[in-house]
């Protein structure tokens, strides 16, 4: 019999994250999975309906046992986004003073808040079994990033909390080689072996659908609408692409997040509203059939050197459906798209060349889009295969 895998992660299905996929796997591969996570309610920022304080604290989810453990909701600022932060491990602790869940490991999903992981590290320690994280935000930059604070007086605790995670791991994992690098910044020279890169992948539901008949060139967004994704530069790019001309350029916007309405005010700003659409959020399975009736996939970030480090898991879905790719980026992301020959970059922030770069990929012929969705999908299929990266992970854990 395989192993007991206790995962610990703030979020958790029906909420977006891949987590969910993984655990699901996971049962599919012979393991026992338990989840330790919170009450859904991202990114919305009040709780799903359906759950609460006293419904669905306990059930069974494509065979994992999901155990829910209080949790102030992240609300629509950023207090609430700080008593969100804090009241998991707050709850956790308790919880892991009476749980009788007896697991062989512990595995985490470090997406923000850092906090989150304090509820595993204790349970490994207590229970004397491994413990492995996987880095997918950098802490304390994340936390720089988005509240724009950088006093010593709080940073400084934040990265002794990060260094005392970390050193209560077994193991960890960073979602890009530049991670890598940026987490060793916070372990003891003698423990680097201990952190590797492992690329995240996109769900089998992910796949090129064939294309739908639409007017004009469409470009398509998927994912949280959020500040770390500086989607601020894309009503500019428009702005400009008009003066240019160009009347057939669209923008479709997927998902849903606490920048929405920076963003839209954004688009009153340049005045391009009959530009866009939005569609609200949408189930992951629906995304596929979405970027079917477009001509490209967009992504971008925020400016900070933060973003140089990451690449998004966004690209990871780009790709799997056979999407050029038009990306206002930096560093791994730029990496990436440059390997694979799948799409135009230009630097954070230059609305002016995202511009151009949208105008040259219109004007390009379907054979020369279709090379490039092609080259997308070839590179995703070799770097970042499901099937590969998990046996890479079934291994490690044998």
């Amino acid at each position: 019999m395989k192993k007991h895998i206790l995962i610990v992660c703030q979020f958790f299905y029906p909420e977006p994250f891949r987590i969910s996929d993984i655990a699901f796997e996971w049962v599919k591969r012979g393991y026992k999975v338990s989840v330790v996570t919170g009450l859904p309610n991202y990114p919305e920022g009040k709780v799903y309906p359906g759950y609460g304080l006293f419904k669905k604290r306990k059930e069974v989810i494509n065979g994992v046992e999901v155990y829910r453990i209080p949790e102030i909701p992240r609300g629509k600022n950023k207090f609430g986004l700080v008593l969100n932060y804090l009241s998991f491990p707050f709850f956790g602790f308790f919880w892991n003073l009476f749980t009788k869940i007896e697991a062989d490991e512990v595995f985490m999903l470090e997406t923000s808040p850092m906090h989150q992981c304090k509820v595993g590290v204790a349970y490994a320690k207590k229970h004397k079994v491994p413990c492995y994280l996987y880095v997918q935000d950098l802490w304390p930059e994340n936390l720089e990033m988005i509240t724009g604070i950088h006093n010593p007086i709080i940073i400084k605790p934040i990265e002794r909390m990060v260094r005392k995670i970390y050193k209560g791991c077994t193991h960890i994992w960073g979602s890009s080689p530049s991670f890598v690098e940026a987490i060793r910044k916070y372990v003891d020279t003698e423990e680097h072996d201990k952190v590797s890169f492992w690329a995240q992948y996109a769900e089998e539901f992910y796949e090129p659908r064939p294309k739908k008949d639409h007017k004009g060139f469409n470009v398509i967004f998927t994912g949280n609408i959020g500040v770390a994704q500086g989607l601020e530069i894309l009503p500019e790019a428009a702005a400009i692409i008009r003066n240019e001309g160009i009347k057939d350029v669209r923008f479709t916007i997927v998902g849903d997040g606490r920048a929405r309405h920076s963003f839209e005010e954004s688009i009153t700003r340049a005045g391009v509203w009959d530009l866009f659409e939005f569609t609200g959020r949408v189930k992951g399975t629906e995304v596929p059939d979405i970027l079917a009736t477009g001509d490209a996939a967009f992504l971008s970030f925020a400016d900070d050197d933060l973003f140089s480090k990451t690449i998004p898991a966004k690209l990871q879905s780009y790709m799997a459906c056979a999407m050029p790719i038009i990306a206002s980026a930096k560093g791994e992301t730029v990496r990436v798209i440059g390997e694979a020959e799948c799409g135009l970059c230009s630097n954070i922030g230059d609305a002016r060349a995202l511009a151009m770069n949208i105008i040259k990929m219109r004007n390009m012929s379907a054979t020369e889009l279709r090379v490039m969705g092609e080259n997308a999908y070839a590179y995703n299929k070799e770097h970042f295969s499901k099937k590969k990266l998990m046996d890479e992970i079934d291994e490690y854990m044998r």
